[in-house]
């Protein structure tokens, strides 16, 4: 008799040869959630998958939303050739329960490293996890160039239009996430699209001088969940457009 997989998270894989059916077992996926102090929000994440986060009002929604998401975080590990890897993704297995800081609490966001997350990073973390950052990047300017200029109105975002996200996405990581890791941003810099792409190439030329130890170290922050904080704040964004786009192309990835 055919062996039949022994839970949804098996896949079967079947041979052209004679021979008894294969059962290949995907890995479960490192998540951690992060409560505020006051409990008024949570947020899940899987800290291997740099900018796959969710917040919600609960654990359990935050869980939910996370598995929401799941093929839309898909096309960022594809663009770098980990679609293989990111397929064999599993079920969500909770690793770490943490409490963050008060802007978990009133963002919904993670604020802090998690104990996965630690210094220094080896050669191939550093690398796979840039090479996700980029990806991030990436998606990003594409949403930004397919999607309508003028954006839905709604609670998200307090009413921002598309250049007004892009501004604010761009502005951020480098005047505030990119400072952590010494990069200086010249006076009056504002983002022109013509320089985005040689900054994110200094910023990354800055984390890898912060691993050799020639920045000074981050006080609550550590390298590991900058590359997060980063990729997630480009893809919340990103995704952000994808929902508010007027142009009816439908293009966001589900």
């Amino acid at each position: 008799m055919t062996e039949r997989p022994k839970s949804v998270w098996d896949i079967a894989a079947y041979s052209e040869m004679s021979g008894p059916r294969v059962i290949v077992r995907l890995v479960a996926i490192r998540t951690v959630i992060e409560h505020g102090p006051k409990d008024k929000k949570v947020v899940a994440f899987a800290p291997d998958w740099p900018g796959w986060s969710r917040g919600a009002a609960s654990a359990a929604e935050a869980m939910a939303a996370l598995e929401l998401y799941r093929s839309r975080y898909r096309p960022i590990a594809a663009k770098v050739r980990l679609a293989k890897e990111f397929d064999a993704q599993g079920a969500f297995k909770v690793v770490e329960e943490k409490v963050g800081t008060g802007s978990t609490d009133f963002w919904g966001i993670s604020f802090s490293p998690c104990r996965l997350e630690t210094e220094p990073m080896e050669d191939a973390d550093f690398a796979r996890k840039v090479r996700l950052l980029r990806s991030c990047w990436s998606y990003f300017d594409a949403v930004a160039a397919r999607v309508s200029t003028t954006m839905a109105k709604g609670p998200r975002g307090g009413g921002r239009e598309r250049d007004d996200i892009i501004g604010h996405t761009i502005r951020v990581e480098r005047g505030d996430f990119a400072k952590k890791v010494g990069l200086q941003v010249p006076p009056g810099w504002d983002w022109n699209p013509s320089e985005v792409a040689a900054y994110r190439d200094d910023y990354v030329a800055a984390m890898a001088a912060y691993r050799k130890g020639e920045v000074k170290p981050m006080r609550s922050w550590n390298l590991p969940f900058l590359i997060r904080h980063s990729a997630f704040h480009t893809l919340d964004h990103a995704w952000e457009m994808e929902d508010k786009d007027l142009s009816g192309t439908n293009a966001a990835p589900r």
